[in-house]
């Protein structure tokens, strides 16, 4: 052999360059369009497209399956997609079956003669023979697709098996592009359906944040109205002012009112109005300077000037005096103030709420406070309910008191269903704080792990709220979230009570000295009745209530202690069950 010999068997010819060089920009195109952001429809579209370009098909199907072999996309070149897939059913089974199923390259090279196109008339009665090719899509472990094609054998200058190799390429970088997508959905879905989750926990959140608020126990309507109240209205800046009667929770709510708005982040002043003399207010509040007055050592600032930019709360705001409301009038509308003993002028901006267990209504109409100051603190009133008016809430608080007692001696006592009912059945004129001094004190002298109607004071006759709760009868409520209690007197400068009367200290019933409507309920049972009517209707109210006392007292408009005397005055034994 002859040294050119050599040298032309080495070097390919240029037809075959012609046809590499082919292929390979063929592979470029595909792969951009594969590696393009598109929807696989689209993207398959291209590549069947740029196919027919490059191998001079006569047609061409490109067709991605499920698992179960069921034909999810099929694009065909040229054709819309209802066109493809009318064709792509069309399409003897067997032929496209092996090609699923031995996942090897299939080639007919004339379709007249082909067992697997017995069938099969598209083209095939013409003169020249047409030939198919079929190449699988592959996934991990299964055949996800296939790509076809048909063509005149006689028109294209390749030839099937060079067909057949440029079409496994294709498919290959298909089945990737496939998988990648499959992969790339799978992970936006588990990320979708995560962000679903936590959309949802948030709006959990968002809603039991809504719904209450954690310092705040109670679920009844009228506590759930307020902090629905006190929520909306702690977005805006607008003064707020809190009444009600002593022990509510003012504090609590012109805190939550602060946490709840956008300047929770700035400083939260709080002072109690009724706890200091006017001069020492004035210093508290806007602070002094040095030598302002005997005692004033050093500059010192106010709680305007340390709560500027936050909320300052104001306790007792009905007990200052009326000089010193000019001059907190000034500081509300002006925003502006002098320390005391000084001449320079502090600018602050803060969001005021303030608190009164007193009628402030009532109190301007008396002249004794500012109707512009009551205006300027009352733009947005809101008045918290006293724990009669939500007696379904007195279990939760009771047992979350006697939790926190647990917890701070080292206990493990319990509420009796009884003592509950003894708890429901008291009007507590302290509200909260007497409901949590009662259960402290009755926690405290417990006899047992297990806290019994017996334990408590109202049993033992030495409970003021026997006194107190039912003073609401005597006419003094002028306004809700306003009470004046009664002024206790000694009770030996009255008269013994009735001989049939139950014994309760009369004194806490009178107001100058004219007995109030209290002492007529608490002889009811002695006149205009019988005592064998009041015996009978004393038995049937207590056989209606199941033998509870406190259920019972409750059906009669008496305190369990009344309810008691009135038991024992007729002698009437508490059935046990």
């Amino acid at each position: 052999m002859s040294k050119d010999d050599e040298v032309s068997q080495q070097e390919p010819s240029p037809q075959s360059i012609s046809r590499a060089h082919s292929a390979l920009t063929g592979i470029y195109e595909i792969s951009k369009a594969l590696t393009r952001p598109a929807r696989m429809e689209m993207a398959l579209s291209k590549v069947i497209n740029l196919l027919a370009s490059f191998l001079e098909m006569n047609n061409g199907l490109i067709a991605l399956l499920d698992e179960e072999g069921e034909t999810t996309t099929v694009v065909g070149a040229g054709w819309s997609e209802a066109t493809a897939k009318e064709y792509f059913e069309r399409l003897p089974e067997q032929a496209v079956g092996q090609i699923v199923v031995s996942g090897m390259p299939l080639i007919v090279r004339n379709l007249a003669e082909s067992p697997l196109f017995t069938d099969w008339s598209e083209g095939v009665a013409a003169g020249e023979p047409k030939a198919f090719v079929g190449v699988p899509i592959k996934g991990e472990n299964r055949t996800i697709g296939t790509i076809m094609i048909e063509r005149w054998v006689g028109h294209s200058p390749h030839t099937l098996d060079e067909d057949v190799r440029f079409l496994t390429m294709v498919a290959n970088l298909v089945g990737q592009a496939v998988a990648l997508q499959t992969l790339v959905a799978r992970d936006r879905e588990r990320l979708m359906t995560e962000h679903y989750r936590l959309e949802k926990e948030l709006e959990q959140r968002a809603d039991a944040k809504h719904e209450g608020i954690s310092w705040i126990i109670g679920e009844s309507s009228a506590i759930r109205e307020v902090i629905g109240k006190v929520q909306q209205v702690a977005r805006c800046n607008l003064p707020v002012l809190l009444c009600g009667e002593s022990g509510t929770g003012k504090e609590l709510f012109a805190r939550a009112i602060h946490e709840y708005s956008p300047r929770k982040s700035q400083p939260y002043i709080r002072l109690n109005c009724a706890a200091l003399s006017e001069t020492v207010l004035e210093s508290e509040l806007f602070g002094h300077e040095r030598g302002a007055f005997t005692g004033a050592v050093g500059l010192r600032k106010g709680r305007f000037e340390m709560a500027d930019g936050g909320t300052l709360f104001l306790d007792e705001i009905g007990e200052i005096s009326p000089a010193f409301q000019a001059k907190l009038l000034r500081v509300l509308q002006e925003g502006e103030f002098e320390r005391v003993g000084g001449n320079r002028t502090i600018k602050v901006d803060v969001r005021l709420v303030a608190a009164t267990n007193r009628n402030l209504e009532a109190a301007v109409l008396a002249g004794d406070f500012r109707s512009d100051l009551y205006y300027r603190i009352s733009v947005v009133p809101i008045f918290l309910p006293p724990l009669r008016e939500r007696p379904e809430d007195v279990g939760l608080l009771a047992r979350e008191f006697l939790r926190r007692f647990n917890k701070e001696h080292g206990l493990s006592l319990t509420l009796s269903q009884r003592a509950t009912d003894v708890l429901s059945s008291c009007d507590f004129p302290g509200n909260v704080r007497e409901l949590e001094s009662c259960i402290r004190r009755t926690a405290a002298l417990a006899k047992s792990s297990i806290i019994v109607a017996e334990d408590f004071a109202c049993s033992n006759d030495s409970c003021l709220s026997m006194v107190l709760g039912k003073s609401l009868n005597d006419g003094r409520m002028h306004k809700k979230g306003y009470f004046e209690l009664p002024i206790l007197k000694s009770s030996a400068t009255h008269a013994a009570p009735p001989r049939n009367a139950v014994e309760l200290p009369r004194s806490a019933f009178e107001k100058n000295g004219q007995p109030s409507q209290q002492t007529e309920t608490v002889d009811a049972f002695d006149g205009g009745s019988s005592d064998s009517q009041e015996r009978r209707r004393l038995v049937e109210a207590m056989e209606q209530a199941g033998w509870v006392q406190a259920k019972a007292a409750r059906l009669l408009g008496l305190t369990s202690r009344q309810m008691g005397y009135a038991l024992r005055k007729f002698s009437i034994e508490i059935k046990r069950f």
